[in-house]
């Protein structure tokens, strides 16, 4: 049986290198250890909960992160104090980021929070969010946040980054060995295999977070390439379609992968993003990892790199497919300061506060007005994203949640799992989504 609220997701992996976000396995303690809180007598302030590690947002001589630099402006033009209440989730004793927020947003704690794809879903179905459609800025976004973040037809988070995830090559070794970047998943099976013909081991360095991606490239992307987007999520919503027949493509291209060694599965299962196969890729050992946006920035990653690293979407029928999931800010519907809370998310979010935020983290902006441009290596997976092709990883749309469980039932396939078993959990979810 696989334990859906033990999840840790990395916000490394979703609001790349700018929040840290560890979600650890569900707790026994009856209440977060870690949460720290910042209180002060300003009468206009607004209490925003985030995973980010900060105690004194006014603190001199502290650069201030992308976001900051944001929320700064609204302090200023409202004249208002945003106080930062933050958990971080330590070891696997503690509850995760995810259940802490629920408490919180079920609770009215806060007025403003940081989400992921799946408490977007529980909590906008529950009717503890607002409706941002109504804000200035959203008119500016682009339609794949609506489309991710649409609860019951309400726009009920809007995040200040899109982040997509890719392949990151290793473009010498490529070319050493007269191999074409693949497209499809036929084509990058043939890559694998001439690299393990030629002395290398394992092709695919891989973790326990990321190989969601390949599924995602293989299950949707007709469904969002199609032109029937609307009719196919609602097949899958009334039951009339199976996530499961979405699914196995790329569960089963996973485990050929894992089959013929060209993924170690044993090592992925207990390996952190990037830790695990980031010195193999940069030292030349292994030609391909998974990775989002932001690492190709990050000299803490992969933004430094001895050889020619290119960036391109996963294989799929329809090509190099870009997986992007979704968080965002959410304000909680019977929020304490809503209108000070809701004017703060329309300075932000607006193209003033992201053409800021993304010329800071080099990344993706919400705002279709707002553009920047990126490092050489992501351009492949930028032009893919500018012509309108990929593949949505969260969707808030869809009944059953997708990032979260789809990483969870992927580690149990690395865990020995079969794929018709793999297939049962999805066939699981959607019956109980359905009852």
């Amino acid at each position: 049986m696989i334990e859906r609220k033990g999840k840790k997701r990395q916000i490394a992996g979703i609001l790349a290198g700018l929040m840290v976000l560890t979600l650890t396995a569900c707790g026994r303690d009856d209440g977060p250890k870690n949460l720290i809180q910042e209180e002060n007598g300003e009468e206009r302030i607004i209490n925003f909960f985030s995973p980010m590690e900060k105690t004194d947002p006014d603190a001199e001589n502290v650069a201030r992160s992308a976001s900051d630099l944001t929320i700064a402006m609204a302090e200023e033009k409202l004249g208002v104090t945003v106080t930062y209440k933050t958990y971080t989730a330590e070891d696997y004793q503690d509850k995760t980021y995810d259940e802490v927020t629920l408490e919180r947003a079920r609770n009215n704690m806060d007025d403003v929070y940081l989400l992921n794809p799946d408490v977007i879903l529980a909590l906008g179905e529950e009717g503890k969010l607002l409706d941002l459609s109504g804000l200035e800025s959203a008119k500016n976004l682009r339609e794949i946040i609506r489309t991710a973040n649409t609860v019951d037809g309400k726009l009920v988070a809007i995040p200040q980054e899109v982040v997509a995830y890719g392949l990151f090559v290793n473009k010498d070794m490529f070319d050493q060995y007269g191999l074409a970047l693949p497209e499809t998943p036929e084509e990058f099976l043939h890559c694998c295999e001439v690299f393990q013909e030629n002395g290398i081991k394992t092709p695919v360095g891989a973790n326990r977070w990321w190989l969601e991606t390949f599924v995602f490239a293989q299950a949707f992307a007709d469904l969002y390439n199609g032109g029937n987007t609307e009719a196919e999520i609602a097949a899958l919503n009334s039951g009339e379609a199976r996530y499961s027949d979405y699914m196995r493509p790329g569960f089963e291209f996973l485990k050929e992968l894992m089959d013929k060694g060209y993924i170690d599965a044993e090592k992925a299962l207990v390996s952190e993003a990037i830790d695990g196969e980031g010195e193999d890729f940069l030292s030349g050992k292994t030609p391909i990892v998974m990775a989002y946006w932001g690492a190709a920035n990050a000299e803490t990653a992969y933004g430094k790199t001895d050889f020619e690293m290119q960036v391109i979407g996963f294989p799929s029928d329809r090509g190099q497919m870009p997986v992007m999931p979704m968080t965002g800010f959410g304000i909680g519907a019977e929020a304490e300061h809503a209108e000070d809370a809701l004017q703060m998310m329309d300075i932000i979010l607006s193209d003033e506060a992201l053409q800021v935020y993304s010329e800071t983290n080099r990344v993706i902006s919400p705002s279709k007005n707002v553009s920047v441009e990126c490092v050489p290596a992501l351009k492949p997976l930028n032009d893919r994203i500018e012509e309108g092709v990929y593949v949505l990883g969260s969707n808030a749309g869809m009944k059953v949640e997708q990032w979260g469980n789809t990483c969870l039932i992927v580690r149990e396939l690395l865990g020995g799992a079969t794929v018709d078993e793999c297939m049962a959990e999805f066939d699981k979810l959607q019956d109980e989504v359905l009852e």
